[in-house]
């Protein structure tokens, strides 16, 4: 039967703990002094080690032969009992499916029972913080004067929702992600368990992947194993594998960036999009990419933080937008203006007067040429490049050209009924058929203007204004 490589690989004892050497040396002096509380709290982020190392305290406390540092011995009845999962002085609850108050009053009758196996009755309380107040009160007066037998240890990773008489009356210790060597370390060690070899490069990957979390990071791994095709794991088929974008795409990306090769990120960006490439997953990659970066040296510690809070910033302005290609243009758009002074526009009717002309243009003329004249578009202003390909051309009438826009699509109407943007187009018409055009811009459910709060605070991370 397989065994998934984290429980294969789950620490048995404190010395294969990675990470939290602090924590595991108080535990174990502890132990080895008989000094053992009675009610634990371990705080901190999910797949930290936080249950693990609640077992093995559990395991050391109920050894019968433990060893002088503290450490269970692995050998005798009750730790193969325990490894075995049958030991039955162990009850792990889980808050978040037993959070009433009546689950805590059916605790508190079955703590008076003595242990049945081992000298302690160890319960482990996982996610703790999801028990009601009514719950939280009753396990109060329990974790007050509990049975000498017992040892209770709560684990949360929101400490913030437990009352504070909880928080007081247990050893609180707060566990961290593992740094980047302590986890490499332990995917080294299982990677000559399994005969298998990892280029260094992906170790960073994982890490990345699994936000300094083992358990993710060993869910990662075994994803990477059953995936790969080689019994060495390249970078490039981990990327492929993992769904991101290639490091050498995001360099490449930063180099455009800086030197403001404005076509080049175009074409990077319609790349990647074509490639089915989730647009908010790869701003969220090479804001990762620029941390990085700045760590190692390779960037400036003011123009790597200021990438990264303007990604944040339009991915928050943007989460209701259906296409994401605009956070990605509007975000180059607002990265290059940064050494610019923003000149103020005018506030006036989306309709530009202009003569009439006596050579008429009809809409397939323009329709034939639509992508041509985004092209064009787009080297003026990168944005325009979306906002003009979720239009659909309506009519041309006496050279008024409609365009029409889904309700999904609400936030490109409002930015082509502002004179920036429709004097670009207007402009691009203008140059291709030597006529004057006007613009006309509505919504296919509705042709009134709508109000749109997202709209509104785009406009204003921008300095711009809605056109009435």
């Amino acid at each position: 039967m397989y065994i998934t490589l984290y429980r294969k690989y789950r620490p048995s004892s404190f010395q294969e703990v990675a990470g939290e050497q602090e924590i595991v040396r108080a535990l174990k002096n502890a132990l080895k002094n008989n000094q053992l509380s009675q009610a634990y709290l371990f705080t901190g982020p999910r797949g930290v080690g936080k249950t693990t190392i609640a077992r093995l305290i559990a395991k050391s406390v109920n050894c019968l032969e433990p060893k002088e540092d503290g450490e269970a011995c692995g050998v005798c009845e009750n730790c193969t009992s325990f490894q075995e999962g049958s030991f039955l002085d162990l009850v792990e609850i889980d808050a978040a499916s037993n959070r009433g108050i009546d689950e805590i009053r059916l605790l508190k009758e079955k703590i008076n029972y003595q242990p049945s196996q081992g000298k302690k009755k160890v319960y482990i309380i996982d996610e703790v913080h999801m028990l009601t107040k009514e719950a939280f009160n009753a396990l109060l007066k329990t974790l007050e004067e509990p049975p000498a037998h017992v040892i209770f240890i709560l684990a949360t990773t929101e400490p913030d929702k437990i009352l504070p008489t909880i928080i007081s009356r247990c050893q609180r210790y707060d566990f961290k992600t593992l740094s980047l060597q302590d986890m490499g370390n332990q995917l080294q060690y299982i990677l000559s368990r399994e005969n298998l070899e990892m280029e260094e490069e992906v170790k960073e990957l994982i890490y990345e992947a699994s936000g300094g979390s083992m358990r993710d990071a060993i869910s990662v791994l075994e994803r990477l194993i059953v995936s790969s095709s080689e019994k060495k794991i390249s970078l490039e088929e981990s990327e492929k594998i993992l769904g991101m974008t290639p490091i050498q795409k995001m360099e490449q990306f930063l180099h455009c960036l800086l030197q403001e090769e404005k076509k080049t990120i175009l074409r990077e960006l319609d790349e990647l999009w074509f490639q089915s490439v989730d647009m908010e997953a790869f701003l969220k990659d090479f804001a990762k990419f620029i941390k990085n970066q700045i760590k190692k040296e390779k960037l400036e510690v003011e123009k790597g933080l200021f990438i990264i809070k303007n990604i944040y910033e339009v991915l928050n302005i943007f989460r209701l937008e259906e296409d994401k290609r605009l956070v990605a243009y509007v975000l180059v758009e607002k990265l290059q203006k940064r050494e610019s002074t923003a000149v103020p526009v005018e506030k006036k009717k989306v309709f530009l007067e202009t003569a009439k002309t006596e050579t008429s243009i009809s809409l397939a003329e323009i329709q034939s040429r639509w992508e041509e004249i985004i092209d064009k578009a787009r080297e003026e202003k990168i944005s325009m490049g979306v906002y003009l390909s979720t239009a659909t051309l309506h009519s041309l009438e006496d050279n008024v050209l409609t365009l029409c826009y889904e309700e999904s699509n609400l936030f490109s109407k409002e930015q082509m009924e502002e004179k920036q943007y429709s004097s670009i187009l207007l402009k691009v018409l203008e140059e291709e058929w030597k006529q004057k055009f006007k613009l006309r811009v509505l919504t296919v459910a509705n042709e009134g203007k709508r109000e749109n709060h997202v709209t509104k605070k785009i406009l204003n991370y921008f300095g711009g204004e809605i056109i009435s």
